[in-house]
């Protein structure tokens, strides 16, 4: 809990905070990686470049500090539990926590100048240290519960058995551990971090990946897309060393499996909704229903550019064999070519409409893909009367929803 005096201090500066949020932010990250250039190896360069990372940063520290002082509706607990699943990933540590306070309350006494006294200073360092207390405790609680010291060794080496070349864009890889040893279990929509070293010495880089195969398989799986830049920004870095770099036999390093959104929840009707690449946790969950929960009611609606565009497309007449409960919805902006042999499923043109999603009294449901595009659907469901703890989703990158 913030002091009473910091609390005083913190709100009565708070919109000079937010005015000068993404300015802030935007030093922060100029003064710590000019004085810790090795942290550009752990940092999204590409939300670097399109400013988003620095944007996210002002709006979370914002967003805690009314938190603090009695104000804002942010869901505090997910919002908290979801950012350590994502630092204990990328293997960040305690003692980095140090090296960020001291350039993000640096960075504040530059932008703001002389509106910075000692009280302003303490107040604002008082925020910053609860909420990295708050994230290292329960990122220390994650790396005891994956079998990893605290020191950030979260790595660990993996040989590609397989490379599946799914649409033009997307290509799946199959992965056992180079050393012989167990392959951890995991549940389906969590994810693994994979870090490469890209080309030409530019040092490396690290993203996330939905595990898109089925739990307790002897393998784990990841299904790629190539970000193509559009707008000015840039192309993926690990997506296009992966689709150009990495072929069958190659060594990727992969953290333990990690993430808190469950793709099947606990029992009970199931509503997947995916989107382009989204669709990974969603095949990783019938995958897992197949075999653990057969006659359980599920309905999958995926949408896509087309036919096409819809990687593991041909894998859904199998599913639904061993899921006789399964019913398919799909949406494709050109469904010209949309038939598939022995695919049971409805397939509009254009785009998802929320209305229009089958939904049991009682589903359980899970989104992932665009954050655009998980608002439309999240918002049309709450309309319809879906509760937002019945609603899970996964964001990849700094987006975030509300509502």
């Amino acid at each position: 809990m913030l002091s009473e005096s910091s609390a005083a201090v913190v709100a009565a500066t708070l919109p000079a905070v937010q005015a000068h949020g993404e300015a802030i932010t935007g030093r922060f990250y100029q003064r710590m990686f000019d004085a810790h250039p090795e942290l550009l190896n752990i940092f999204n360069r590409g939300n670097q470049a399109t400013g988003q990372q620095k944007a996210a940063l002002a709006a979370a520290v914002v967003a805690y500090a009314e938190h603090l002082t009695g104000g804002g509706d942010v869901p505090w607990g997910p919002v908290l539990d979801r950012i350590a699943h994502k630092h204990a990933s990328l293997g960040i540590t305690a003692a980095q926590y140090t090296i960020v306070g001291r350039h993000l309350l640096a960075a504040v006494g530059e932008v703001l100048g002389d509106a910075v006294t000692t009280e302003v200073a303490a107040a604002w360092d008082e925020v910053y240290w609860l909420l990295a207390c708050e994230l290292i405790a329960r990122e220390a609680r994650l790396y005891t519960l994956a079998g990893v010291a605290e020191d950030g060794a979260v790595w660990r080496d993996w040989r590609v058995a397989a490379r599946t070349r799914e649409t033009a864009d997307v290509v799946s890889f199959t992965l056992v551990p180079a050393d012989g040893g167990a392959v951890p279990a995991f549940t389906p929509g969590q994810y693994v971090s994979v870090a490469v070293d890209l080309d030409g010495g530019r040092g490396q880089q690290i993203r996330q990946y939905s595990l898109s195969g089925r739990p307790g398989a002897p393998d784990w799986r990841i299904t790629v897309k190539r970000v193509r830049g559009v707008a000015g920004a840039p192309d993926g870095m690990v997506s296009t060393f992966l689709h150009e770099r990495v072929a069958a036999g190659d060594t990727l390093r992969l953290s333990p499996p990690f993430g808190e959104v469950s793709a099947v929840g606990d029992g009970g009707p199931l509503l997947l909704v995916s989107a382009g690449i989204g669709l990974t946790p969603a095949m990783s969950a019938l995958e897992h229903l197949a075999v653990t929960e057969p006659e359980r009611e599920v309905v999958l609606v995926h949408a896509d550019r087309a036919a096409s565009a819809h990687a593991r497309r041909a894998e859904l007449p199998r599913l639904q064999e061993r899921l006789p409960n399964l019913s398919v919805r799909l949406w494709y902006e050109d469904a010209a070519d949309g038939e598939l042999a022995g695919l049971k499923a409805e397939v509009a043109t254009g785009l998802v409409d929320p209305d229009r999603i089958p939904l049991s009294p009682g589903a359980r449901v899970h989104l992932c893909g665009p954050v655009p595009f998980m608002s439309l659907v999240r918002s049309g469901l709450r309309r319809r009367g879906v509760p937002a703890d019945r609603i899970a989703y996964e964001v990849f990158g700094p987006g975030m929803l509300r509502g």
